[in-house]
């Protein structure tokens, strides 16, 4: 899993309790797996159309510092499925875990379009593709 992302805990990001709000927490990971997507598949009109079960292990407070992790579980013809932990860096802990967040590439009228990737690509791959061209 690689972590690309990092988020400081902010007195605005606690719930009642103190710690990190959950529904914070979910719009940073919808974020980053939106970030994720547009990057690998290349097209900035992606969007989520599935979250699987989120299992909350642990918690974060004020001043810590998360990290966000994405991994690609599979491409599909148009999408794009992604597995994501965030971990407290103060801590040591693993704060979520979410087995499948399913994102879309869509075409400019906003239907499904298909990326045609197959594999993960990173900026040196990209690099040695142009130097090709």
């Amino acid at each position: 899993m690689r972590f690309h992302t990092r988020k400081w805990v902010k007195p605005e990001d606690l719930n009642a309790n103190k710690t990190l709000f959950g529904g914070r927490l979910l719009a940073w990971i919808d974020e980053e797996a939106a970030l994720y997507s547009i990057i690998q598949l290349e097209n900035k009109h992606v969007v989520t159309k599935y979250i699987s079960e989120i299992n909350f292990m642990a918690s974060a407070r004020e001043g810590d510092v998360v990290e966000i992790g994405m991994d690609v579980v599979k491409f599909g013809k148009s999408s794009l499925v992604l597995r994501c932990e965030v971990r407290n860096k103060m801590t040591h802990e693993t704060i979520v875990t979410v087995d499948n967040i399913t994102m879309v590439n869509l075409d400019e009228n906003g239907r499904p379009k298909a990326h045609n990737k197959s594999q993960i690509e990173y900026v040196e791959d990209r690099l040695k593709r142009n130097k090709k061209i």
